[in-house]
């Protein structure tokens, strides 16, 4: 790769908004020909409302984009790929019945005399699948191809499409070790065949692997842009939390590691695992312990919760409850084993919001009990005003609806619906994002008084400041796998920083 070689592609002051959000703020982004350009941020950071500006499905309010040194504008993907620029979609979106030349050529057949050249189409697939290096039937079914596959034939259908600027977004989510050296080997060469390419990823051994620049994005803005081979990946950690090294504070820890030695494990995970999920975790719960994942986003957190939850199924290793081999075949199996879990997006997959704050605190509860077993108005009403009062939910009462409470108080209100099942272990996705600081600082007191109740406690946050001043125990995971643990006074902000980067501290 040359560093000196003139743009492909120059956006400059981009800017872009939602109701109520700023999604991009006057971000700079180059790309040049002949290079890979990794595009990387936590949540929020802009990465996906960028990559749609770009190809046509967002129309940006503020900026410029030039291709080529011609300033463009792409208003819808098609355009875009008039244009040259190309993408591949995490969900590889062909047509699964439909042969590989057909979705190679779909919307671009070649006719004659009206109608379709079938010769003249098989061509033209195998020579788009040879720029992929892909040798193969064209008159299969696309749907007889291995995941792997379909995503390098979605690669020679863009490339086909257009050949100028290539973006891959997540491409390598549903592969394995072996099928992503095998698309790296494609790109490798595309690369050098002059082509400009945007990878945008979690996983940050494939960034390191793979490209030539990275750009970080952080809530909306540019945090810069880097040469991939002179940034250190603990500098490049920092960068995308928005935290240097030198600026964390520590957290003081008891060196309680007898403690930990004597805590009488709840749940224990046995190289358990699942593709495309979580890769072999190990990991104990201890009763009355708070255990905290840590990690960046896509490192397998909520995947880790999922599979403990039954939500998922786990396809490698044992669960273990009590020292007793334990599966679940559903999530209603594990709220009776006595599992709670708060999902990370409480609109989506927690709040009813048309219910009454009263049917959404009850819904566990009943779910557990069964259909056979309705709680009574007055037991429902009993449990929603003792919950209302003993977390504070802010609410006129228990009939105002969900919809109508602000985000700490509908997070309390998920809280109080678990609490009342009375779990064993409540797993917490992200319990404070989107809240304000005081209703963050009452739910973070509240997990203290009830690990000091005897529960146990799986804390998912990506504010490693509250993981490292929460947590008796950090698991750290990056790229899907544990990569460390740390206890006690091994517990700051900075070693868990240096762990996600790669400077192990425990096993």
């Amino acid at each position: 790769m040359a560093t000196d070689q003139k743009a492909l592609l120059e956006i400059r002051g981009l800017a872009k908004s939602f109701p109520g959000v700023k999604a991009l703020q006057g971000v700079d982004f180059t790309v040049r020909r002949g290079e890979v350009h990794a595009l990387m941020g936590e949540n929020g950071a802009g990465k996906s409302t960028l990559i749609k500006v770009l190809t046509g499905v967002y129309r940006r309010d503020a900026g410029t984009v030039q291709l080529d040194g011609v300033e463009i504008q792409a208003d819808s993907p098609k355009a875009a790929e008039a244009l040259g620029i190309s993408t591949v979609y995490q969900e590889v979106n062909l047509i699964p019945h439909l042969s590989v030349a057909e979705n190679i050529c779909l919307g671009r057949q070649t006719t004659r005399l009206g109608m379709i050249s079938w010769r003249a189409m098989a061509r033209r697939a195998e020579a788009a699948l040879a720029r992929v290096d892909l040798k193969l039937d064209v008159h299969k079914p696309l749907s007889s191809c291995s995941i792997a596959i379909q995503q390098m034939i979605a690669i020679a259908r863009a490339l086909d499409v257009s050949g100028n600027l290539l973006v891959l977004d997540e491409p390598t989510s549903s592969l394995d070790e072996k099928e992503v050296e095998e698309l790296f080997k494609v790109i490798r060469k595309l690369r050098d065949g002059g082509l400009g390419i945007i990878i945008v990823t979690h996983f940050m051994d494939q960034v390191y692997a793979i490209s030539d620049r990275i750009t970080v994005l952080r809530d909306g803005q540019l945090v810069g842009e880097y040469e991939t081979a002179k940034l250190p990946r603990t500098e490049l950690v920092s960068r995308m939390i928005g935290k240097e090294l030198s600026e964390v504070p520590s957290v003081q820890h008891e060196d309680d590691g007898a403690l930990q030695a004597h805590r009488e494990p709840l749940l224990e995970l046995k190289n358990y695992g699942r593709a495309g999920s979580v890769i072999g975790m190990n990991l104990s719960i201890g009763k009355g312990e708070v255990v905290g994942l840590a990690g960046l986003l896509g490192s397998g957190r909520t995947e880790t919760a999922r599979l403990i939850f039954g939500i998922d199924k786990a396809q490698t290793g044992e669960m273990f409850l009590d020292g007793q081999a334990i599966t679940f075949g559903s999530p209603r199996q594990a709220i009776r084993a006595g599992f709670a879990f708060t999902p990370e997006n409480r609109k989506v997959d927690g709040i009813i919001p048309h219910l009454s704050v009263r049917e959404n605190i009850i819904l566990a509860l009943q779910a557990r009990k069964g259909a056979l077993r309705t709680l009574t108005r007055s037991e429902q009403e009993e449990l929603a005003d003792k919950f209302i009062k003993l977390l504070g939910i802010s609410t006129p009462g228990p009939e105002q609806l969900m919809m109508n409470l602000s985000g700490g108080n509908q997070q309390k209100v998920l809280l109080a619906r678990w609490l009342a099942t009375q779990p064993r272990l409540l797993i917490l996705d992200e319990p404070t994002r989107g809240i304000d600081v005081g209703a963050k600082a009452e739910i973070l007191k509240l997990v203290q008084s009830l690990r000091e109740q005897g529960m146990s406690i799986l804390f998912i946050s990506s504010e490693l400041e509250e993981v490292a001043r929460d947590s008796q125990r950090v698991v750290v995971l990056r790229d899907r796998a544990k990569v460390g643990e740390l206890s006690g006074k091994q517990i700051t902000e900075e070693n868990i920083m240096r762990t996600i980067a790669g400077h192990s501290h425990g096993g």
